[in-house]
């Protein structure tokens, strides 16, 4: 004989798979915080000059064209790794010499081809995005997105 479930049962099984799946999201969420603070970003290298070229980064809307870690558009560029694909990780000069070199040589005025624009930017700003762009390349990012360095 097939058992009928009563309005009693079926409030019982709502509130236990509900406090069930709260207390799993709490303990990921949980998990995830402490992987982000202790593991995956380094703060001891999360300099003025970072901070500055994260503004400099936002002040020109950047992500609007290139992808940051899988985040952004896809019309230009990932940036994640740029440093090591080009060889300087670890030296902030040659970072600065490295990105200013790419952005000035980059033509404008091209009709129908994808273009970087000039924003002008001073060689202090080149050398706070230089640092921003160093220390992503710091941030464990478990392989994501998947392109090589080299």
């Amino acid at each position: 004989m097939r058992e009928v479930m009563t309005k009693s049962m079926a409030r019982n099984i709502f509130y236990g798979g509900s406090l069930f799946f709260i207390i799993i999201f709490l303990g990921l969420s949980a998990h995830s915080h402490r992987y982000i603070v202790t593991t995956s970003t380094d703060t001891a290298a999360l300099t003025e000059s970072v901070a500055a070229g994260k503004h400099v980064w936002e002040k020109h809307a950047c992500i609007n064209c290139h992808s940051l870690m899988g985040e952004g558009a896809y019309y230009a560029p990932e940036l994640a790794n740029v440093m090591a694909r080009w060889g300087v990780t670890g030296d902030p000069e040659g970072a600065f010499e490295a990105l200013k070199t790419w952005m000035d040589s980059m033509p404008t005025g091209i009709e129908g081809r994808r273009q970087m624009p000039n924003f002008g930017l001073s060689d202090e700003e080149y050398r706070q995005l230089a640092d921003f762009l160093l220390w992503v390349d710091t941030i464990d990012d478990q392989g994501w997105p998947p392109n090589e360095a080299g």
